[in-house]
C-alpha cells in the first residue's frame, strides 16, 4: 500500500526536520523519511537507543531539543527506511524494516545532507583510515573511539571537533595535521567572530587540545599511510597555501587510526535525478541546485534545503529547512501571503546572520585544486572499483571529455557508493587534465537505485497470477 500525504520530506537532519515541522504546523499532512533511527542528521546525531552519553555538548542538546519538538508534532515519522527509488509527482520507494514501502505526495522536500570528501593519498584504503565524519558518528552515536592512538588530519574545523571528542572520551590523539597554517586561521577570525556562540564552542575544543599537549602541525598534509594489512603509521609533510606539497622535513607518527577529511560535498542526488537545474559553486562544495530564497527548485513543487544545497552547517540548514517547509505550505494554499511573509522573515534574518560564519567555514573546507593535482599516478581514486589516477588520465587522453564518459571508460564511480566518495575528486582530475573549468565536465548522471538494496526489496512480493499477460495477437 502506498502512503499518500500532502508533503514528503526526505532527510531528517536539522533542515529536513525543521521543514517538516513548519509544514505540519501550517496544516499539511507530512511524512518525514530517513535512513537513520532518529532525527538529527550528522551534526545533531542521536546516540544509539539505550546509550546515555556521560557529557553533552551544544550539538547534542540542540539535537535533543529538535527531537522533542518532532515527537510532540503531528509529523508522520518513518525512520529506518532506505529510499532507493524516486519518481515524478512524487513517489518514493523504500526498504523498510518489514519490507518494501511506497510513499506519494504532490510535493517533495529534499534535505539529504552532505557526504565527506577525502582527497586520495597512498594508503588511504588501509583498514584504520576513517573519514572525519565517520569518526564523529562513532563518537556521537556510539561513544566509541576510532582507534587507540589516532592521527587527525585534513582541513576545516571538523579536525578540532574530532580531536576534542577523542580526548573527551579518554583517547589519545597522536597529532593534529592541518593543511591551513596559523596565518590562514588568523585571517578567518573576523568571519568566525560573527557568531560568538559557535566561536566559543571552537575555542572550547582548542582549550581541551592544548590541555592534552597534542602535537599540532599547521601547514602540513598527509603524504602517505603505511602498514601491511592495516594502518601502522602516517607520514606527513609541509604543504603550501594551495594544498600542494612543499619542501620541508617529513614526520612520521605511529598510530592505529587516521581520521582524515578535506571538507564536505553536497548530497544532491534527488534534485539531480529529477532534472532540476544545477550550477557549480566551489565554495559550497560542488554542484548545487538553483533555488529561490525559499528553497524552490526549478521543478514545480520540488524543494531542497540543507547541506545538500551547499555546505553551510547545521544551524543555517535549520533556518533554510524552515523556509522550505513554509514555502511548501504557502504553495499548497495553507498559509496566506501575510502570514507566510511574517514567518519567513524570521528565518531569512537567521540565514543572513549565519552567512559570514558559514562562508568562512565553507572556505576552509573547499576543494583545493593543487592538492588534487598532486595525487600520484598509482594512487587509487575510486576505492570501490580500484581505479587509479593514471587510469583516469588515460581515459581523458583517449577522449573522455566529461565525468560520465570517463566513468564508462574506467568504471570509476560504478561501485556501491555510486561515486559519492570519488566523484568530486575524479571530476576535478578530468577538468585539470583537459585544462577546462570544472563545470564543463559536469556531474554523474543519477540513476536508481539511490542506495544499495536487496533485489527482492525492489520487486516486492508477487505471484505468477499477478503478472499481467497481454492477449495473444490475432492470427
Amino acid at each position: 500500500m502506498t502512503r499518500q500525504a500532502d508533503l514528503l520530506v526526505l532527510g531528517a537532519g536539522p533542515a529536513g526536520t525543521e521543514a517538516a515541522l513548519a509544514a505540519s504546523e501550517a496544516g499539511l499532512d507530512v511524512v518525514l523519511i530517513d535512513e537513520q533511527a532518529d532525527a538529527g542528521g550528522q551534526g545533531w546525531r542521536a546516540p544509539l537507543s539505550g546509550l546515555t552519553l556521560p557529557r553533552k555538548g551544544p550539538d547534542a542538546e540542540a539535537g535533543d531539543a529538535l527531537r522533542a519538538r518532532l515527537a510532540a508534532s503531528r509529523v508522520d515519522r518513518r525512520f529506518g527506511r532506505r529510499v532507493w527509488s524516486i519518481g515524478g509527482a512524487f513517489r518514493l520507494d523504500a526498504a523498510g524494516p518489514d519490507g518494501p514501502e511506497a510513499y506519494q505526495a504532490p510535493r517533495l522536500i529534499a534535505a539529504t545532507g552532505a557526504h565527506e570528501r577525502v582527497v586520495p593519498f597512498p594508503g588511504w584504503t588501509l583498514p584504520g583510515v576513517i573519514g572525519l565524519a565517520g569518526a564523529t558518528v562513532l563518537l556521537k552515536a556510539q561513544a566509541v573511539l576510532p582507534g587507540r592512538r589516532v592521527v587527525v588530519a585534513g582541513s576545516g574545523p571538523l579536525l578540532f571537533a574530532v580531536a576534542a571528542g577523542i580526548i573527551a572520551k579518554g583517547g589519545e590523539v597522536a597529532a593534529i595535521v592541518d593543511m591551513d597554517n596559523r596565518l590562514a586561521w588568523a585571517k578567518r577570525l573576523p568571519g568566525l567572530a560573527r557568531r560568538f556562540d559557535l566561536l566559543k564552542e571552537g575555542l572550547g575544543w582548542t582549550w581541551s587540545i592544548l590541555g592534552a599537549r597534542v602535537p599540532f602541525l599547521a601547514g602540513y598534509g598527509v603524504r602517505r599511510a603505511t602498514g601491511e594489512t592495516e594502518l601502522s603509521s602516517v607520514i606527513v609533510g609541509p604543504v603550501d597555501a594551495n594544498g600542494a606539497p612543499a619542501d620541508g622535513t617529513e614526520r612520521s607518527f605511529d598510530c592505529d587510526a587516521l581520521a582524515v577529511g578535506h571538507g564536505l560535498v553536497p548530497g544532491g542526488e534527488v534534485p539531480k535525478i529529477l532534472r532540476a537545474d544545477h550550477f557549480y559553486d566551489r565554495l559550497r562544495g560542488g554542484f548545487i541546485p538553483e533555488l529561490d530564497p525559499f528553497g524552490r527548485t526549478t521543478i514545480e513543487n520540488l524543494y531542497a534545503c540543507g547541506d545538500g544545497t551547499g555546505i553551510r552547517g547545521a544551524r543555517p540548514s535549520a533556518a533554510a529547512g524552515r523556509l522550505a517547509g513554509l514555502a511548501a505550505a504557502y504553495d499548497a494554499e495553507r498559509l496566506d501571503e501575510r502570514t507566510f511573509d511574517a514567518l519567513a522573515a524570521l528565518s531569512l534574518k537567521a540565514l543572513a546572520d549565519y552567512r559570514p560564519f558559514a562562508d568562512t567555514v565553507a572556505a576552509a573546507m573547499a576543494l583545493r585544486p593543487a592538492q588534487v593535482a598532486a595525487i600520484t599516478p598509482e594512487t587509487i581514486v575510486c576505492r570501490c572499483e580500484d581505479v587509479t589516477r593514471a587510469e583516469i588520465d588515460a581515459a581523458v587522453d583517449a577522449g573522455a571529455g566529461d565525468i560520465n564518459q570517463m566513468k564508462h571508460f574506467t568504471r570509476c564511480g560504478m561501485g556501491p557508493c555510486q561515486g559519492r566518495m570519488c566523484g568530486d575528486v575524479a571530476a576535478e582530475l578530468v577538468a585539470q587534465r583537459r585544462g577546462v573549468p570544472r563545470d564543463e565536465v559536469g556531474f554523474w548522471t543519477q540513476r536508481v537505485p539511490l542506495r544499495p538494496v536487496p533485489f527482492d526489496t525492489m520487486i516486492g512480493t508477487f505471484d505468477y497470477a499477478d503478472i499481467p499477460i497481454p492477449p495473444p495477437a490475432p492470427l
